[in-house]
């Protein structure tokens, strides 16, 4: 960096000397004869449009204050104040939809003999609104707990679901878990697939079911090369699924098996190790095709990345086409039928349409380096993805866009020395406006909308016992104005103490 500089001051000076040589030095000594004419842009709107496409698809800025989503968030500020978390309905159906699009497309392009199937993955968010949301577009389910199926029940009572609806059971599974399997199964669920992911757990359910069962297997797939373990906990070894089929399976009155699935922790990406793992599968597929003629759906697991920085870059439309493409040779050298695609995306539902907003209550300068803004709140118990796991989100200032901008770190305000965000995943710095004594200070975190609430714990005990933010759902009504509903209210100190046991 410092040769950069020393090269960058060099190269100014011959510049200025040029100039001087073309419009005489004591020209340039005079400022009311010739002036340099250097603009310095160093606003933070001007960052932001120099480094990004920008304005983007769900981000505008007016007046100098940011949109989420045509959502004027200074407005919502104002009437819910801060921290808040907010969640913008439609933009699951929006995901949903263009997902559906995605691989229709790629089935007509390919002649593809057939269907495409959606799955919401229940575990990225449980809420009623998002699952209420999700149905909406007709999309299935898919579970990994128990407690899910009691969720299940809920829905169906209330008229959401009928009882053709895939429900696609993952996870490794508990008595009490299939004790609902079954109990779906036997009230007649018609299309609820248990997805075997051991070799005992057929055992237990038979003994539960008084109906024929569909199931599905799923592959314990390798893992990616830098992970710690060979090949996924989960699922059943590659070699193991066609003699278990066989000894197992095939001569049972009580089950068919319709669906072989595999699952990739990396999500869907264009490297050698996400299409070789496919490859395997589909070969898996075939092999087991040929002696189990019911066999008819792939499930490929894993699910669309969500954008975590404006740079976000992925061409989901070649990624479709060219699943589908992979999964339609490979059948055809194996000479089967091409299997109906199921596939499971949770993040990818929910995730975009989540946003998290704080204030900046205090501003510290530590050392000569280091400057912290101070948030109303934790990232350790609000997003806790960005302290376990390393997890960035699109982060941006909500107001005062026409101030300069400086390099931060944003600290949360629990004792922990976790408790902070100091890079963004296009940058290894974080930058916002330079925050005036006369002016508040409002800063979001976008694509929050998956896994956050469930990770830190909804409506339970919080490190430092720092309360849960207020919720509130926005939505788009018939006029196609924007709505906002308060789902939860800050968490009260009575509701901690009666968890803790003093009330």
């Amino acid at each position: 960096m410092l040769y950069f500089k020393s090269y960058y001051l060099i190269f100014l000076v011959i510049c200025v000397i040029k100039y001087c040589n073309l419009t005489h030095v004591g020209y340039l000594c005079n400022p009311n004869l010739i002036k340099l004419n250097i603009e310095m842009k160093n606003k933070y709107i001007d960052l932001i449009e120099q480094t990004f496409e920008f304005p983007h698809d769900e981000f505008e800025v007016k007046d100098y204050e940011l949109y989420f989503n045509k959502i004027p968030l200074m407005e919502v500020i104002k009437q819910y104040g801060t921290p808040l978390r907010i969640s913008y309905l439609p933009k699951i159906s929006q995901q949903i939809q263009k997902a559906r699009r995605l691989f229709n497309v790629a089935i007509a392009k390919s002649d593809y003999n057939g269907e495409y199937n959606y799955c919401y993955c229940t575990k990225s968010s449980h809420f009623s609104f998002i699952m209420e949301e999700v149905l909406k577009n007709d999309a299935h389910l898919e579970t990994s707990s128990a407690f899910d199926i009691h969720i299940i029940e809920e829905l169906y009572k209330n008229g959401k679901i009928t009882k053709d609806k895939f429900v696609i059971c993952n996870g490794f599974k508990r008595p009490h878990y299939i004790e609902n399997i079954a109990n779906l199964i036997n009230l007649g669920f018609e299309n609820v697939i248990p997805v075997l992911d051991n070799l005992y757990e057929l055992e237990k359910l038979k003994k539960s079911l008084n109906k024929k069962c569909k199931l599905g297997i799923r592959i314990a797939s390798e893992e990616e090369p830098k992970f710690d373990f060979y090949t996924s906990r989960l699922g059943i070894r590659y070699n193991d699924i066609i003699p278990y089929y066989e000894d197992y399976i095939k001569n049972n009155p009580k089950f068919e098996l319709k669906m072989l699935h595999f699952f990739i922790n990396t999500g869907i990406k264009d490297n050698a190790y996400y299409w070789n793992e496919l490859s395997k599968c589909v070969n898996v597929y075939c092999d087991l095709k040929k002696i189990c003629p019911e066999l008819d759906s792939l499930n490929i697991g894993g699910g669309f990345p969500i954008k975590n920085s404006l740079s976000f870059d992925y061409d989901f439309e070649y990624m479709a086409e060219e699943i589908v493409s992979q999964i339609k040779g490979i059948c055809e050298r194996n000479v089967v039928a091409e299997p109906h695609i199921f596939t499971e995306f949770g993040s990818f539902t929910v995730g975009e349409s989540g946003a998290v907003l704080f204030s900046i209550i205090d501003q510290k300068r530590q050392n000569d380096r280091e400057l912290w803004n101070m948030i109303d709140g934790s990232f350790m118990t609000t997003l806790p993805d960005t302290w376990a796991s390393g997890q960035k989100f699109i982060m941006m200032a909500v107001n005062n866009w026409d101030n300069e901008y400086e390099r931060v770190n944003l600290g949360g305000l629990t004792c922990d020395s976790m408790d902070y965000y100091n890079a963004e995943s296009h940058s290894n710095a974080v930058f916002l406006p330079k925050i005036k004594s006369t002016d508040a200070q409002y800063i979001g975190f976008f694509h929050t909308g998956a896994y956050q609430e469930s990770i830190g714990g909804f409506g339970g005990i919080q490190h430092c016992l720092l309360p849960a933010p207020k919720h509130v759902i926005i939505d788009i009504d018939e006029n196609g104005d924007y709505t906002t509903k308060l789902f939860a209210k800050e968490q009260s100190y009575k509701s901690m103490l009666k968890i803790l046991g003093y009330m």
